[in-house]
């Protein structure tokens, strides 16, 4: 299983844009990947409601994972995302 730990950059954590941001590029990945405060559940990242209810707040450590085949390239995506409060996934990443 591939796994990225990152801390949130968007200083209001994963809520209303930012995580409408992340799940859009989860999505668009083709790959199903999962997210989860470090020590936490796992949620399916591309569930706006899933990425919502975890609460993650900016600075928080949280986990991406999965087991698909490109994982490594999407999660490393995604943690570019993430980790740098990105508004929109970069193409050359």
């Amino acid at each position: 299983m591939a796994e990225r730990r990152v801390n949130v950059g968007w200083a209001e954590g994963l809520h209303a844009r930012p995580a409408s941001i992340f799940v859009r590029a989860t999505t668009a990945s083709g790959v199903p990947v999962t997210i989860a405060k470090s020590g936490g559940d796992p949620v399916n990242a591309g569930s706006m409601l899933a990425v919502l209810g975890l609460g993650a707040q900016g600075g928080e450590e949280i986990v991406l994972a999965s087991e698909a085949e490109g994982a490594d390239a999407a999660l490393d995506r995604l943690a570019k995302l993430v980790a740098e409060g990105l508004e929109e996934l970069p193409e050359t990443v």
